[in-house]
């Protein structure tokens, strides 16, 4: 807890987003070429999902992202709300579903980058912002997807956080719920509004 506190209150260092770090993310990386294009999805849950949507927008766009939905998964309520998501009760998680392009970003670049713009290492929490709703987790959709995500987050957990345990977790999707209209692209629509703290990237 001390850490992420002091986290918190640091003056942030200004990291610039230069393509993946890690053996994996580099290697598919470098595979894009001979993938076609088509579309595939990707579920990344790490705190308030109005900040996980706006850095995946602000360096995905024109690069491999096809489109990016906010909603809930993870719980047990059928159609929950998003008061009842913050209530803590459904154990649904905030989270964000990404359409891509295989041939222009990889999955692996993008678990990566999941890690990279928030602190994994926090339990049920993000920053300011703490319930399990605000957990960290990657929801795979394939076998494929479970194996990358597996191996790129022990590449991140020895190259990025060799002295803090990164606390993700990596589960199989369930169903997901789109979130009400008014959250979706809520920081183009209110520039001004809230960002998590920790939504920056941090290498």
């Amino acid at each position: 807890m001390l850490r992420h506190l002091k986290t918190l209150f640091a003056t942030p260092v200004l990291y610039a987003y230069s393509g993946p770090t890690v053996p994996t993310a580099i290697n598919s990386q470098r595979a894009l070429a001979t993938m076609s294009a088509s579309s595939e999805q990707a579920i990344f849950a790490n705190g308030c999902f109005w900040g996980t949507e706006h850095m995946f927008r602000k360096h995905f766009t024109n690069k491999g992202l096809i489109d990016a939905k906010v909603g809930y998964i993870g719980g047990q309520s059928e159609d929950p709300t998003y008061r009842q998501v913050c209530s803590g009760t459904t154990n649904h998680a905030e989270a964000l579903k990404v359409e891509f392009d295989p041939s222009k970003v990889s999955y692996a670049e993008l678990v990566e980058f999941h890690y990279r713009m928030h602190d994994p290492t926090q339990v049920n929490g993000q920053g300011p912002d703490i319930g399990t709703q605000y957990r960290s987790a990657i929801f795979f959709l394939s076998p494929e997807q479970e194996q990358t995500a597996q191996k790129v987050t022990a590449e991140v957990q020895e190259q990025h956080f060799p002295k803090d345990k990164i606390a993700t977790k990596i589960e199989p999707a369930g169903k997901w719920w789109n979130a009400e209209d008014y959250h979706q692209e809520y920081l183009h629509h209110n520039p001004t509004g809230y960002e998590c703290p920790s939504h920056r990237l941090h290498w």
